[in-house]
C-alpha cells in the first residue's frame, strides 16, 4: 500500500488498520471510482471497483459514495444495487440531499429548490452559441465545456454569466473540471461527510476524491482531526490529476486515477481484520 506522506494521513490510517469497525471509507464517483468521461452520462464505475468494496464494507462501519449526482444514477452507474457484501454501503447524492441505502434500495431526497426550475428555462439563453452540453441532474444543473473547442477558454467565460444567473435565483455555482454546477446552497460534500460521520460514530475516516467539489470534504476530515475533543483521524486520498493541484497540495495520499484507487481499496479490504 502507499504510504502517506504526512503525519495526519499516517495518523489516520493506523486508526483505520486498528479500529475497522468503527472506520468510514468515504469516496467521490466520478474521477475517484470511476474514470472522468466526456460524456458523464457515460461515466461508469472502474473494473474492479464494485469487488473491491464488496470486500472492503463488511469489515468497516460504512462506506459512503458521496457525488454531486443525483442518487439513483450514481447507484445506477457504480453498479452497486443489490450486490452481495456491500449492506454497509450508502450513497449520498446532490452533496448529501440525497440518500440511498443499500439495505432498503430506496432514496429519500428533498423538493428540487425553486431556482432550479428557473435556472432551468433561462440557461440555454445565457449559453447561446456556446459549445456545452447541459446535464439536467433535477435538483440542479451542471454545464459541461469538455466538448468545445478550448474548453478552458469557454469555461472561464462561462463562470460570469452563470454566476449571476444562479445568485438571481437563490443558487450557487460549484467549479469543477471543465464543469460548472448551479445548486442550492447550504450543502456540499464537507456538511454531509460531516452529518455522516457523527450519525454512524466513525472514530476514523477516509476521503478520496479529485476534483474542487472535493475540498469541501477535505476541510471536514482536517477539522475532524484536529478537534480538541474527540477527534476523528482520518486519511485524504487524492485521485491524481493535473487539471486540480489545489486537492493534490492538500492530500495525505495521492494516487494516479481511479484504478490506483481501486487498488488501494482492495488492499485495505485484504489488510483488515
Amino acid at each position: 500500500m502507499g504510504t502517506p506522506h504526512t503525519t495526519a494521513g499516517r495518523t489516520g490510517l493506523e486508526a483505520i488498520l486498528a479500529r475497522p469497525a468503527q472506520a468510514l471509507v468515504a469516496l467521490d464517483f466520478d474521477g475517484t471510482l470511476a474514470d472522468i468521461v466526456p460524456d458523464p452520462e457515460q461515466a461508469r464505475a472502474h473494473p474492479g471497483a464494485v469487488a473491491a468494496l464488496a470486500a472492503l464494507a463488511p469489515k468497516v462501519a460504512s462506506v459512503a459514495v458521496i457525488t454531486g449526482r443525483p442518487a439513483e444514477v450514481a447507484v445506477r452507474y457504480a453498479g452497486v444495487a443489490g450486490v452481495e457484501g456491500l449492506d454497509h454501503l450508502v450513497v449520498l447524492g446532490h452533496y448529501g440531499a440525497e440518500r440511498w441505502d443499500a439495505v432498503t434500495g430506496t432514496v429519500h431526497a428533498p423538493e428540487p429548490h425553486p431556482g432550479v426550475a428557473a435556472v432551468r428555462a433561462e440557461l440555454p439563453g445565457v449559453l447561446g452559441e456556446a459549445t456545452t452540453w447541459i446535464e439536467d441532474k433535477g435538483h440542479a444543473l451542471a454545464v459541461h465545456t469538455r466538448r468545445a473547442a478550448d474548453p478552458q477558454a469557454a469555461f472561464d467565460a462561462l463562470r460570469g454569466p452563470l454566476g449571476e444567473l444562479a445568485a438571481r435565483h437563490g443558487l450557487i455555482v460549484e467549479p469543477g473540471r471543465l464543469v460548472l454546477e448551479l445548486r442550492p446552497p447550504g450543502m456540499d460534500k464537507g456538511v454531509a461527510l460531516t452529518e455522516y460521520v457523527r450519525e454512524i460514530g466513525a472514530t476514523s475516516v477516509l476521503y478520496a476524491g479529485d476534483d474542487l467539489g472535493d475540498l469541501a470534504a477535505f476541510a471536514a476530515v482536517e477539522k475532524l482531526r484536529t478537534q480538541d475533543e474527540d477527534a476523528v483521524p482520518g486519511l485524504l486520498i487524492c485521485s491524481g490529476s493535473a487539471e486540480v493541484p489545489e486537492l493534490a497540495d492538500r492530500a495525505d495520499l495521492s494516487l494516479p486515477g481511479p484504478g490506483a484507487v481501486v487498488a488501494y481499496l482492495r488492499e485495505l479490504a485484504d489488510r483488515l481484520a
